[in-house]
């Protein structure tokens, strides 16, 4: 074999492990070395071949949803903040499995620096969707900015920890949570699924 062809391999399964371990944290922030390895189809032996430890594997799983999540912030750009937030959570409740595995690393206190740094675009993108909806008083303003956006990202990591990402309604459980949080009423937030069905669609 080449050794461009070896790298595409390595490269590859190197991916592959941190997809496996993706999944596997997101059932179980405990997730062992032996398990994201029967995951991945490897032996133990063979995922450290590509890491030094489940710490590395760990960093790689949060730098690789930090950067799906901020790609995905990136690109909400509605101007009404309700519909604005409304997508975001809808956006990143697709990645079920990355956002599911973020939220359960975000709890650990051991890897809490380095996922609140990999988030900071996301959280920056919150923050500013908060300030314009409250500008434009679209969005609750008897609370500070700061302490709204905060409470949304907090919303947003509890449903992910209590809903089934299976379940037919996660999505829309996910995003009506976060516009009440954000001040709409449930059937005001059920309005706005209504008329953008695409937020909801599984």
């Amino acid at each position: 074999m080449s050794t461009p062809a070896r790298r595409r391999d390595a490269v590859e399964n190197r991916a592959g492990i941190v997809d496996a371990a993706t999944a596997a944290i997101g059932h179980d922030p405990r997730a062992s070395i032996a398990a994201i390895a029967a995951r991945a189809g490897l032996s133990r032996r063979a995922l450290y071949g590509h890491f030094d430890d489940r710490n590395a594997i760990v960093r790689e799983v949060i730098a690789a949803g930090a950067a799906r999540f901020n790609a995905i912030a990136d690109r909400i750009d509605d101007p009404d903040s309700r519909l604005a937030l409304a997508r975001l959570a809808s956006e990143l409740w697709r990645e079920a499995a990355h956002v599911q595995a973020a939220a359960a690393l975000a709890l650990d206190d051991a890897h809490l620096p380095e996922t609140s740094a990999a988030l900071a675009p996301l959280r920056r993108r919150i923050d500013a969707i908060v300030r314009r909806g409250q500008a434009a008083g679209e969005l609750r303003t008897d609370l500070p900015a700061p302490t709204l956006a905060r409470l949304l990202e907090e919303t947003g990591r509890m449903v992910i920890a209590r809903v089934d990402a299976e379940s037919a309604s996660a999505r829309a459980i996910a995003v009506t949570a976060v516009l009440g949080i954000a001040g709409l009423s449930w059937t005001d937030a059920r309005g706005l699924l209504a008329r953008h069905p695409d937020l909801e669609a599984q």
